[in-house]
């Protein structure tokens, strides 16, 4: 057992409780029928002094040797059913008949009882001793008056050994004392066994697979049906695994894909600028190869560039410098930054802005970064010659951007992956000239903000994404 177990504490916790609740009833039972039990006696004797009464008061009245036998038959069949010696004395206290020669002495002698009993007694009233020194020990005393009529004539005296009754009671109070002593070792045999189904195998079971887990076995799982706390704890703890599982998938997914977005650039520029260096590549053509060493130069910049904000802002590290930010006016300097690419590629632009000037609360650089991604997205997936539409619409205390390509609809499985870092739902496309973070970035960007930011596919063709912003 180990001490510092906190369910083995329990254990002994619960069993202690249960011992003392077993100790306080049994006490209280023994009590209790050491009370009943006296009272019991004084109840018996009480009824077979009736009986006495009877023979004592014929005695007294008819004065006959012969009912004197009668009265000593009586009393010796009484005393034998109760197990106690009978003394018949007068209404003075002094003895005529006795039912035992162990009492002989007592015979025609003064009991002495003081005036305040013998005051008592002439009123009706018994009277018990529970613990009178006598010839043969302790004894219990049972005293009684004899009435004829309404006269008081005597008093019938009833004693028994005090160990024989408390034979009785010390044979109750072992059973009473050994039920609670058998109820204590059953309560905790049941309580201990209880507590190793319900909570010792359950925990231990947590406690191996929070083990394994530690050393790196994220696909263990636990299998506890119990519909309590410990149920409960058994779910998050499965639902904590199941999201390191989902993390750790992640983490491998991020280091395989890191490394070949680092690696395919570093390859080239290693290859082209080796190929220069070693003289394969003509002078004429050096020019070339340096400008694709410089374009995947600004590859890996763009993408240590991002790697850099995305770790910032999971980290909570992002700091937002809010400000009234002109919407209208930014998204119209963002598009100029891509007139070539549109020109280039035959695009038709439409922008319809709500207000010439529109105003909303947002960090002025990191809204540039949204909007640049999404249009330079739009750009990317869109058809060459195709349409791209940009609108603003203010609804309540919020403003909604849209911004339309009329490229590929996405699948419903695209809408949900196309928010994870280093996803890309064309890589034909896009591979030379995306990163697979922009979206990830846009998404955490616009929470820093508190906003949202949705993708939907338009029912003729096409795909829109949507963001908010607050007004001012």
């Amino acid at each position: 057992m180990k001490k510092t177990s906190l369910v083995y504490k329990l254990i002994i916790t619960f069993t202690l409780i249960l011992a003392a609740t077993a100790i306080l009833v049994a006490g209280t039972l023994s009590i209790w029928f050491k009370s009943y039990y006296f009272n019991q006696k004084k109840e018996e004797f009480n009824s077979q002094s009736t009986i006495i009464e009877n023979a004592a008061i014929t005695y007294l009245t008819l004065d006959s040797s012969s009912n004197l036998s009668t009265l000593k038959n009586v009393m010796d069949f009484v005393s034998k059913s109760v197990n106690a010696d009978i003394l018949i004395a007068d209404q003075i206290g002094y003895t005529y008949a006795v039912s035992s020669v162990s009492h002989e002495d007592y015979k025609f002698s003064n009991l002495n009882i003081p005036e305040k009993e013998m005051n008592i007694l002439k009123q009706g009233k018994s009277i018990v001793y529970n613990n009178i020194k006598g010839n043969d020990g302790n004894e219990y005393v049972y005293m009684t008056p004899i009435f004829k009529g309404a006269s008081f004539s005597g008093i019938i005296v009833m004693i028994a050994p005090l160990s024989s009754i408390n034979s009785s009671l010390i044979k109750a109070n072992e059973v009473i004392w050994l039920t609670a002593f058998i109820a204590i070792i059953i309560g905790a045999i049941i309580v201990y066994f209880y507590a190793k189904k319900r909570l010792i195998e359950p925990i231990d079971k947590i406690k191996t697979a929070a083990r394994r887990i530690a050393r790196g076995e994220v696909n263990e799982e636990i299998s506890v049906t119990s519909n309590d706390e410990i149920g409960e704890l058994a779910d998050s703890f499965n639902v904590m695994a199941e999201s390191l599982k989902t993390v750790d998938e992640n983490r491998k997914a991020f280091i395989s894909n890191v490394s070949h977005e680092l690696r395919s650039p570093i390859t080239s520029i290693k290859g082209f600028i080796s190929g220069i260096l070693d003289g394969v590549i003509p002078r004429d053509k050096e020019g070339y190869y340096l400008k694709i060493v410089y374009d995947e130069t600004e590859r890996l910049s763009r993408l240590i560039n991002d790697l850099l904000d995305i770790s910032t802002m999971e980290t909570g590290k992002l700091k937002l410098n809010l400000q009234e930010i002109d919407i209208s006016n930014m998204i119209r300097q963002c598009l100029a930054k891509f007139e070539g690419i549109i020109k280039e590629n035959g695009f038709n632009v439409d922008v319809t802005l709500e207000m010439a000037h529109q105003y909303v609360y947002a960090d002025n650089d990191r809204l540039i970064q949204v909007i640049t991604n999404l249009i330079d997205n739009a750009l990317k997936y869109g058809y060459e010659n195709g349409n791209i539409k940009i609108n603003t619409k203010s609804k309540g205390d919020k403003v909604y951007i849209s911004i339309y390509n009329d490229g590929p609809t996405l699948t419903k499985e695209q809408t949900v992956k196309i928010w994870d870092r280093f996803y890309k739902s064309d890589i034909s496309r896009t591979n030379k000239v995306s990163t697979g973070l922009g979206l990830p970035i846009v998404r955490l960007i616009l929470s820093e903000h508190g906003e949202d930011i949705w993708v939907e596919n338009c029912k003729d063709q096409g795909v829109v994404f949507k963001f908010t912003l607050k007004k001012v």
